[in-house]
């Protein structure tokens, strides 16, 4: 397990104080001095701390330098050390939440008592919160919902390689929950105390994504005033989710595959290497196989990263659990909403339990709370739900008898616009999706996914 890591602010440095020697007492840790607020707002916004340690020996006031660094995180909790105590900034900080408060004068004896608790207080209450959940919700693993022989499956190959440090390679349709399967290994796992990173690589253009992965040194190109760290170093000691991994540039993913091999980073313009300790889960709605094929995904970066393969099923395989999770986002949104609303209806879950999914379990959450926000009584029906997904599932409305016709009507004319956009799109740019996906003022990741929805291949369009 990573050691715990503890950010000191003090405008003195480490002198004056005995930080090395009191935690040099106790467990291994990872200690960080910042002699200023500026540089301890750095510190928090690039890494993961677990405990704060708060110095006013100059400038800002105990209770403003704490309240300052509680805004930047407010999960980090924080010892006050105070060279003027008093009982008012004692109150102040305290009810703002801080973990403690203590006289500069006794802190060579009264610290390590502070470090101590609240690092343990900090794992029971994480240990208790997953209790409680595990309580409140008996069909859940994590922050998964469902008992399906689908899901179970997954849940058990989450259970059996969490602890390890093997790469995974998480596959399924777009909202399948790909990013919670990279949690919950990520919680279960010896990193849990260190940082989670999550990249989504189609939302990033090619041209920034080098930088924003690895870092760059001051004056590596036009604009770099100054040294970043890269997001591989951002994940160090913790979990590297690159998710939609499959639209990586060619170039890109060689450079990745030499940092996963040698666990070494060398930012845009340095010289040297950086070591770094990360744990990479990978997750695409794409099917990897095929881009094999075609060259378009490099065979030894795929053998690295998929290790252990975790296919999700799409959420009209899963069965019961279409009932299970629309009564619990149901139910979650009438609390939210402060409706008194009973859930759904038998004919509203009969719908639902009919309907494809293709946007998965993210578009049922969606349609389940549009549901809640409509309903005029207090038991939400099918003239709540979308007409699109109800005359989808071959239901009426409950309106007058042709309206089903005209949605059914509506969605085929839709879909056969869009089949004709897209060909004739693709076939003006030779299959270049890139291309493609600049004109259309499309993300390249959604024209990939509207595309398979219409069996449309770009190497189809190419000309020989």
């Amino acid at each position: 397990m990573r050691q715990p890591r503890i950010l000191v602010v003090d405008s003195s440095g480490a002198t004056g104080l005995p930080y090395a020697t009191l935690v040099a007492r106790l467990q291994p840790m990872e200690l960080r001095v910042e002699t200023s607020l500026e540089k301890a707002l750095g510190s928090l916004a690039r890494d993961a701390w677990d405990l704060g340690i708060v110095t006013a020996r100059l400038g800002p006031t105990a209770d403003v330098l704490y309240n300052a660094l509680k805004k930047a995180d407010p999960q980090l909790p924080m010892v006050v050390i105070d060279p003027h105590p008093s009982v008012d900034t004692a109150r102040a900080c305290l009810q703002a939440g801080a973990g403690d408060y203590l006289d500069l004068k006794r802190v060579e004896t009264d610290l390590e008592d502070s470090l101590v608790r609240l690092l343990s207080s900090s794992r029971r209450m994480a240990a208790e919160e997953v209790l409680r959940r595990a309580v409140e919700r008996p069909y859940s693993f994590d922050d998964f919902l469902g008992e399906s022989s689908p899901m179970q499956h997954v849940y058990s190959i989450i259970d059996r390689v969490a602890t390890s440090s093997v790469d995974v390679l998480v596959t399924g349709e777009t909202g399948t929950g790909k990013e919670l399967v990279a949690r919950s290994l990520h919680s279960r796992s010896r990193r849990a105390a260190g940082p989670f990173v999550p990249v989504d690589c189609g939302a990033i253009p090619d041209a920034l994504m080098e930088s924003e992965l690895f870092g760059h040194e001051r004056g590596a190109f036009t604009g770099a005033d100054a040294r970043r760290m890269g997001l591989v170093e951002f994940a160090d000691g913790g979990t590297l989710f690159l998710d939609e991994v499959g639209e990586l540039p060619l170039p890109l993913q060689a450079k990745l595959l030499r940092v996963l091999q040698e666990r070494r980073v060398r930012r845009v313009g340095a010289r040297q290497e950086t070591a770094v300790d990360v744990r990479v889960v990978a997750a695409t709605s794409r099917n990897l196989d095929t881009m094999l094929e075609r060259a378009e995904f490099r065979r030894d970066l795929f053998y690295r990263i998929n290790v252990v393969r975790i296919d999700l099923p799409p959420l009209r395989a899963r069965g019961d659990d279409i009932g299970l999770l629309a009564e619990y986002f149901a139910n979650r949104a009438s609390q939210e909403m402060g409706k008194a609303t009973g859930g759904l209806s038998t004919d509203a879950y009969q719908v639902l339990r009919s309907y494809h999914w293709p946007g998965n379990v993210r578009e049922l959450q969606n349609v389940v709370r549009r549901a809640i926000a409509m309903a005029r009584t207090t038991m939400a029906g099918v003239e709540d739900l979308p007409d699109e997904l109800v005359a989808a599932a071959g239901h009426a409305v409950g309106a007058e008898a042709g309206a089903v016709g005209y949605f059914a009507q509506r969605a085929i004319h839709s879909a056969r616009f869009e089949k004709q956009y897209l060909t004739e799109l693709l076939s003006r740019h030779l299959g270049d999706v890139s291309a493609a996906a600049r004109e259309a003022h499309l993300p390249r990741g959604t024209l990939y996914r509207l595309m398979k929805s219409h069996g449309l291949d770009g190497s189809s369009f190419r000309r020989p």
